[in-house]
């Protein structure tokens, strides 16, 4: 007998919650369109006046990739592959020291409102449309992962209509973002990470009272194989080792955080520099957070279902169903609790999709209209926003493309490190590299392009052997138990699916060498193979191109004064010397790293390089 949770488990409180959560985030979008004289122009619109403060644009930065690929993936992650995806933690803090020493301090004093008006000041028109036209496609169909794949899970699992819960979500963020622009998304992302957290931190201590304390979960977790925090294993083909997931996963966060519209359109948001590197940094305390969260809620998964795994008892159709399972089996008797979870969910895909947006509505007005149509500013402002709805309506539609994906954390980090390694690539020639032309900026990014999309292509029709995967061992030896919970009495008789990796490997023999090498690669290694592929091949046309020769107008690359350090060390000095004023330490740094959004400033930099 095969079971499953009926619809009946989601309660009328639960809807409550739900709505409740959609309710909130619509009214902070009306709130910021008819308050303080509304969106009166492109700029209020776009990047909030430019007048953000660092914690709220910290907690947006956050929620804007934490989506419910974080909430429902994440977790599964674990449960399948062990604790080790906790060190991407110490990729964050890569990430936030080269985003807010190497990127941050161009984008904020260049004052622009897309990071792709930077290539054309730096390269020439043609590499900024193609930097353009590249970000749309990978943040459309990432948008439509994360607006899709919990829905479905969700669906499958509670009864939560699929494309009620769709089109819901997709509405709402349509509306809050054409209403109220900038300042809307990043209050409504500060208010979701707190709904996030609050559905992560549910099911993590209810597992913890069912399970008998945190010592029993960890013990369950270590028995099971899920502690495995340290593999250094130097093979790239490996899925996770402590070197696919701290290399790799600093090349696709700082795809995300130093070069993404969709994060740069919040620092170059803030008042002053000082805040923006703030947000940055209050920024990995709440990733930190949110990932523990996350992880943990993996291992209690793991513990509930160490005896009875749902998915091999046919109790689930896929993987991504089993954190809306574990709700509803440990919290179904708290009415209003597992609505807390959807809810979270839901915020995460809100938060992301919102972002994203706003960030599609940007760099469109800013690098495929204003530059080639007379428009007033009134009218750009009326253009933002209905290219915000525009896009609302567009991603929604690019939602049923997603049912095509595999699991979800492997393809939202897929589809952002095949496009976003190449432009990360792109950016990085640019910023390191004075000899670095347009030819060979060109050159580079084609071919980072192309070597990304042909590894990742390949590993689609080649899946990995488990060899390299290594899936931990799941048992259903304890299916022909009652459930534990009352209210939900029933008994399976488990159809096995194989884990026989032996037969596995013996029906893949005739597999091409690609597919065993190359295509094997750990999908965490497809960002900064494309990063890598760019600068490579960049530098060496740009050299064989008359690159040495070439000048740039200043302050288009990263400078020793651009650094904190530097700036730190040079304020410190002077006031060993006795040459600075009378201002302490901390105001001498605000003023060194910038006094006022420059945006603001009468500075005029040139979009043409200098012969």
């Amino acid at each position: 007998m095969t079971s499953t949770l009926s619809s009946t488990s989601f309660s009328a409180w639960d809807y409550v919650v739900f709505t409740l959560m959609l309710v909130i985030s619509a009214g902070i979008g009306l709130y910021f369109a008819f308050t303080g004289g509304g969106q009166r122009s492109s700029a209020d619109f776009l990047v909030g006046g430019r007048s953000m403060t660092a914690v709220p644009v910290a907690l947006s930065l956050t929620a804007s990739f934490m989506s419910a690929i974080t909430v429902l993936g994440t977790p599964v992650e674990v449960y399948q592959y062990g604790a080790i995806f906790m060190l991407i933690c110490f990729a964050y803090v890569l990430m936030v020291v080269v985003s807010s020493e190497i990127f941050l301090p161009i984008f904020y004093r260049l004052g622009i409102t897309s990071t792709y008006e930077y290539l054309e000041m730096r390269f020439n028109k043609v590499i900024r449309l193609f930097g353009t036209v590249l970000f749309i496609i990978q943040t459309v169909l990432y948008t439509g992962l994360v607006i899709y794949a919990p829905a479905l899970a969700l669906n499958q699992v509670t009864g939560v209509d699929l494309w009620g819960a769709v089109i819901s979500t997709g509405v709402v963020c349509t509306l809050y973002c054409t209403l109220g622009g900038l300042k809307a998304v990043v209050w409504t992302d500060v208010f979701q990470v707190g709904i996030i957290l609050a559905g992560l931190l549910a099911v993590i201590i209810q597992s913890v009272q069912l399970q008998g304390g945190i010592s029993i979960i960890i013990n369950d977790s270590t028995h099971g194989g899920r502690f495995n925090l340290w593999d250094f294993d130097p093979s790239p083909l490996r899925r996770h080792t402590f070197w696919t997931i701290t290399v790799g996963g600093t090349f696709l966060w700082t795809s995300v955080y130093g070069i993404n519209q969709a994060q740069v359109q919040r620092y170059i948001s803030c008042k002053t520099l000082f805040h923006a590197q703030m947000a940055l940094y209050i920024n990995l305390l709440s990733l930190v957070a949110i990932t523990v969260c996350a992880v943990f809620s993996g291992l209690c998964l793991y513990s509930v279902y160490k005896n009875c795994d749902p998915w091999m008892a046919n109790m689930v159709s896929a993987q991504d169903q089993l954190m809306p399972y574990l709700v509803l089996d440990i919290l179904k008797k708290y009415p209003g609790v597992p609505g807390l979870f959807v809810a979270s969910a839901y915020s995460g895909t809100l938060s992301t999709v919102s972002s994203s947006v706003n960030a599609l509505a940007a760099v469109t007005i800013a690098d495929l209209m204003q530059p080639y149509l007379c428009l007033s500013d009134k009218q750009l402002s009326w253009a933002s926003k209905a290219m915000s709805l525009f896009y609302g309506v567009v991603c929604i539609a690019m939602a049923g493309l997603a049912s095509l994906m595999g699991g979800m954390l492997q393809a939202a980090i897929s589809i952002v490190g095949v496009i976003g390694g190449p432009l990360l690539g792109l950016f990085s020639l640019a910023v390191l590299f004075p000899c670095a032309n347009s030819k060979g900026g060109l050159a580079g990014l084609v071919s980072g392009l192309a070597l990304s999309l042909w590894v990742c292509i390949g590993a689609q029709i080649y899946d990995p052997l488990p060899e390299y995967s290594k899936p931990l061992d799941l048992s259903t030896h304890g299916c022909n138990l009652t459930n534990l919970l009352d209210g939900l009495n029933w008994t399976t008789n488990p159809t096995e699916k194989t884990t026989d990796y032996t037969l596995l490997k013996e029906e893949n023999l005739d597999r091409p060498w690609l597919a065993d090498n190359l295509y094997s690669l750990s999908y965490l290694y497809f960002c900064p193979m494309g990063t890598l592929a760019v600068i490579s091949v960049g530098l060496i046309v740009s050299i064989f191109s008359g690159g040495r020769q070439l000048k740039l107008q200043p302050g288009l690359t990263l400078s020793k004064d651009d650094l904190t350090c530097y700036k730190a060390y040079k304020t410190l000095k002077e006031k060993v010397l006795g040459t600075a004023g009378k201002l302490d330490l901390a105001q001498e740094l605000e003023i060194s790293l910038g006094k006022s959004n420059h945006a603001f400033c009468d500075m005029e930099i040139s979009t043409q390089s200098l012969p």
